[in-house]
């Protein structure tokens, strides 16, 4: 569970983040939306460790990310799908991900519907978001 308490982020005099609280359940795949400047990747790696709250919290099961023992397999996150490159097709993408966090790429199709499977097959990583 990720939970995030009156969390803010100040950069100088501007306020990318502003007092936000929720919590993400165990097995939920979210995401966050928003206009440009919202405050959505400032967010992601505040729950990541990668910037420091100006004030709030933010727990992934009870700890701070840093503290996890295994922080891979509590949280998946990409905050810029430029950054592994966009060659990869939809199912690949996939795969990948399962490998870095230690799990049988066999186990992809249980991820996706039929359906859904064959609409991402032929797509560009680049293409998803």
């Amino acid at each position: 569970m990720i939970e995030a308490q009156h969390l803010t982020k100040r950069y100088g005099k501007t306020v990318a983040v502003d007092d936000a609280s929720f919590a993400v359940r165990p097995g939920r795949v979210t995401g966050f939306l928003g206009p440009n400047g919202a405050g959505k990747s400032t967010t992601m790696r505040m729950i990541l460790g990668l910037d420091t709250p100006s004030s709030g919290s933010v727990l992934v099961n009870g700890k701070p990310y840093r503290e996890l023992t295994d922080p891979l397999r509590s949280v998946g996150a990409l905050l810029d799908a430029k950054a592994i490159g966009h060659r990869t097709r939809g199912p690949g993408r996939i795969r990948r991900h399962r490998h870095g966090r230690g799990r049988h790429a066999s186990g992809t199709p249980r991820c996706l519907t039929p359906a859904q499977t064959s609409e991402i097959n032929d797509t560009q990583e680049r293409e998803l978001s």
